[in-house]
């Protein structure tokens, strides 16, 4: 289970990366609030720790951006403003939970493991785009209700394109939810889509994985062209 951590403090930072993957996460940290954002928006977290006195770009203002496009990553804010005004613009912005500093460890992580229960039990099981589904929890893909085979490569591609259907998806955001620890050549994902056209679109003869040039790529409902 991947975590992103989004704190300025280096030290603190280091801290809970060591802490946190010793419980058993794989930890990713971003120092800046713009850095924070592009990492937050590949969907792969299961929760993000947002601080909101961040260089580049506030906890504030990653928070809103990231509901307004809809990612529902549970967020956890640690920080070391702890007015009650403060929790408040924090938790209208979006975030779901605070935490004010200094913090107790064994609470962050007992906090942490309650956010990603909540957000498992009213995640949707299945991710729908047209007559192409998506059961996350199955790793299983079908369209016109007969099963697709994929890679698990494949389907975390897929996956992501689905999370954010309609919308543009960059090279770098597929590449960094497929392939997160070997996240460097984007031909990676230029061969996988390839293949995915070839299975999920040219059998049932659609075009819903679309180029966005200069971009990415993105899925579609393309039902009405069939």
């Amino acid at each position: 289970m991947r975590i992103l951590v989004v704190e300025d403090e280096v030290d603190l930072a280091r801290t809970l990366h060591t802490g946190l993957t010793a419980e058993g996460y794989s930890v990713d940290l971003a120092h800046d609030g713009r850095q924070g954002l592009w990492m937050a928006r590949t969907g792969a977290y299961a929760a993000v720790v947002l601080d909101l006195m961040l260089p580049g770009l506030n906890g504030y203002k990653v928070c809103a951006q990231l509901r307004r496009e809809s990612n529902a990553t549970p967020i956890l804010v640690p920080t070391a403003k702890n007015g009650e005004w403060d929790q408040t613009e924090a938790l209208d912005t979006g975030a779901d939970d605070y935490l004010a500093k200094p913090f107790s460890y064994l609470v962050l992580v007992a906090r942490l493991r309650a956010l990603v229960r909540r957000a498992a039990a009213v995640a949707p099981p299945v991710l729908a785009v047209g007559d192409l589904s998506l059961d996350v929890a199955a790793r299983v893909c079908r369209r016109a209700g007969a099963r697709v085979d994929l890679t698990p490569r494949e389907f975390a591609v897929l996956e992501l394109l689905a999370r954010r259907a309609g919308q543009a998806v960059s090279k770098a955001d597929l590449l960094y939810h497929a392939w997160p620890d070997d996240a460097l050549d984007p031909n990676l994902v230029e061969a996988r889509v390839s293949v995915l056209r070839k299975k999920v679109d040219a059998p049932f003869h659609r075009q819903s994985l679309q180029t966005v040039r200069g971009i990415g790529y993105r899925l579609v409902d393309d039902r009405e062209r069939g």
